[in-house]
This record gives structure tokens, sequence and C-alpha cells, in this order.
């Protein structure tokens, strides 16, 4: 059994489909998957046991999406099954270009023009749940247990316990907590943790704001990895921490996989939705506002009070309850 999947462009929704994957997986004990998507995505889950191909779909960048969508289509060959995780126009035309039988994915107008099974699902649920309903949408007799996210990049070992803050999120500035309100935390928790700063190549800046607070108020047992990590090195050191404080983001759910107790920071975006699946210990600190969520890459009104109001006090309560 041969089975084609688009992952999702983002890294957190990539790992959100991690349930999906495995349940195809029990599905077909004998299936092998052929996995493509955007460089991120293809970096975290290339490692799984049972991908025998993994492709970075560099379509977009062609003078014409549409050939080089043909001609990657015509490279991968039939399956027997396809299914896309994105819901784009491309993506549907590539299932179809692939002469698969059996392809699937969200209805939308071009889906249901060119694919075979198209399921309207309601986004009024966990992303994961989403995901999953699509991939099962072919087995009637469905009713198993949604497994927890997976993610196969061995953990870095660590001798100490060590306490990862995350204050970057790729989508936008409205997703982002303060630096200095991170320091703060982290600054609490110096005598328990060392601590590791993560963060991607744009978001040295913030993460060396942190940096900056911290030698300020006095610690000085800090990491910045900050622009210094591919993604499995990003994933493997995660895995590593003790802790975990995050805005919600790709990182967050990287560490939801590998069961790191989390404090998740939520603002502008839909927490019912994209909050950590199945991690036994996590708690999500955020303020009911009448503008949220607005689910904006900037806030339009300017004033940032979902996470501007948000105390280093909160998060620092929110870690002692966890346990």
């Amino acid at each position: 059994m041969r089975i084609l999947v688009i992952l999702p462009n983002w890294l957190g929704d990539a790992v959100m489909a991690t349930p999906a994957i495995e349940l195809l997986a029990h599905l077909y004990p004998n299936v092998r998957f052929t996995f493509l998507g955007s460089y991120v995505s293809i970096e975290a889950l290339k490692h799984h046991p049972l991908c025998e191909n993994a492709i970075i779909d560099e379509t977009k960048k062609s003078s014409s999406r549409l050939i080089a969508s043909y001609k990657l289509a015509k490279q991968l060959g039939k399956f027997d099954m396809a299914i896309s995780f994105r819901n784009h126009i491309y993506s549907s035309l590539l299932l179809r270009f692939t002469g698969t039988v059996l392809t699937l994915a969200k209805k939308s107008w071009h889906s249901q023009m060119l694919l075979s099974h198209t399921p309207k699902i309601s986004t009024k649920q966990h992303l994961v749940k989403q995901y999953v309903q699509l991939a099962m949408i072919n087995n009637d007799d469905f009713n198993e247990e949604i497994p927890r996210l997976k993610l196969y990049i061995n953990a870095k070992h660590s001798e100490k316990p060590l306490l990862g803050i995350n204050a970057g999120a790729t989508y936008g500035s409205a997703k982002r907590w303060y630096p200095e309100k991170f320091a703060a935390v982290a600054a609490a928790f110096h005598k328990e943790y060392d601590i590791v700063l993560f963060g991607g190549p744009k978001e040295v800046d913030i993460s060396q704001e942190i940096a900056v607070k911290l030698l300020e108020l006095g610690v000085k047992n800090f990491i910045n990895l900050a622009g210094k990590t591919d993604i499995e090195s990003l994933c493997a050191n995660i895995a590593s921490c003790a802790l975990f404080i995050t805005n919600d983001s790709g990182p967050m759910h990287v560490a939801a996989a590998y069961q790191v107790p989390t404090v998740s920071i939520f603002g502008p975006t839909k927490y019912e939705e994209t909050s950590q699946w199945m991690n036994e210990k996590s708690v999500i600190v955020r303020h009911e506002m009448e503008c949220s969520p607005c689910m904006k890459r900037e806030c339009p009104l300017k004033h940032h009070e979902c996470m501007k109001s948000i105390t280093a006090d909160e998060v620092i309560a929110a870690i002692k309850n966890l346990d």
C-alpha cells in the first residue's frame, strides 16, 4: 500500500497531522508513505519509519506552477491513495495529475471537481480531529481513540533539567508575548532549571532581548539557540526540556509530541482548535477579549491587549500549578 501525503505548510500544522498519519499506518500495516510539503514539514516528518520518500515541494518557485505541478505529479506516479492536508487548488491538481484513483482532500470548489473523496469537515473543532476525519473518511468502521502527536526525532540528552523559552511565532507579531515578560518568568525559575532560548532566523532579535534582560536580572545559566538550529535539532532540543514556555507556535506542538510540560500563551488565535493535543501536563494562559480571536498577524486595533495584559506573575503561577 503506497500513500502520497501532502503535508501542511506550517511546522505546527504538520505535527498536528501526525495522529492522522499514525492511524493510516495502523489501518494499512504494509503502508509506505511518500511525504510532499514545505521544507519545515518535510524536515520534521521525514524520519517516520514508514516514509520511503520525502520531497520538498518547490513548484511555487516555478514560472508556471501548473506545469511544475504536472511534471512533479508525473515523476511521483500513481499511488494506491493520495491525501492532501492542504486546502489549495495546486494540491488538488497535483493529486489528480498523479492518476491516483482514491484521492482525498477537504471539500472545496476545486477538490470537488478534481478528487474522488471531498468530505465537508467542520473547522469548529481541534485541527487534529479535522485531519483525522479526512484521513479516515474511507474507513466506515473507524471508532478508535485518536493518538497523541508523534515525531521520530530522538531527544538530545541533557544532564540538567532545562527550561525552554520560545518567544517567537512565525505567523505574526500578534501571537507574540513580550521578551521582558519571558525573561521575568525564566529568571523566577533559573535556580531550578538551566534556560534554553529558542527561535527561528527571524526571531534572533527577540531572543537577544531576552538574553540581555536575563543578564540584567543576574541570570547567567542560559544558552541562546535562536537562529542556530535546523528543524531536526530544534525538535531534539525541545524534546530534552523539562519545562517549556511558549507562544502559540510550531515549537509548542513539538513540545506536545514529546509530552514536555508546557505553559502556552494565547492571544489572537483559536485555542480550541490549535492548543496542544493530548499533552498530560499542559496549561493555557489567555485573557478573554471582545476582539479575540481576531486571527490577524498584527493587532488590527493597535493595542494588543490580548497579550499585553497577560502578566509574568500569571505565567509563573501557571507553571507552579502544572504539578
